[in-house]
């Protein structure tokens, strides 16, 4: 699957009518991120299931700036809208792979249950 370039305009859309997206915060200038691209590809290529998305922050500032992403390369990761993982820096393969297969096997019911809770815990402090 190729990967999807995200902007402002359609970041909402891809990660509302997508159950999982794992987004890459890049720069053309960055070593790192050069490095990371074909392994991101790759793996991109065998979950045909997964919206691998992409953000160029030299580009798209206001995006890596809505996720204060100040590292890159910098991985998200979204199931059903909600965060899972967030941490800058390149992975070996076989660690995103794990990542991946980690994210896929949590029960997002109980994730729901635990995002709710903490913000009517939030809320009551407020």
């Amino acid at each position: 699957m190729a990967t999807v370039d995200l902007t402002p305009e359609n970041f909402k859309d891809v990660i509302e009518q997508n159950d999982f997206v794992i987004v890459d915060f890049w720069a053309p200038w960055c070593g790192p991120c050069q490095s990371f691209g074909p392994v991101y590809e790759q793996v991109s290529e065998k979950y045909d299931d997964i919206v691998f998305a992409k953000v160029n922050t030299q580009d798209q500032q206001e995006l890596a700036g809505m996720f204060n992403v100040r590292s890159i390369p910098t991985l998200m990761i979204f199931r059903e809208q909600v965060i899972l993982y967030s941490e800058a820096g390149a992975l070996p393969q076989s660690s995103f792979e794990k990542l991946i297969e980690d994210a896929r096997a949590l029960d997002m019911e109980k994730v729901h249950q635990e995002v709710a809770k903490q913000q009517q815990e939030q809320q009551a402090q407020s």
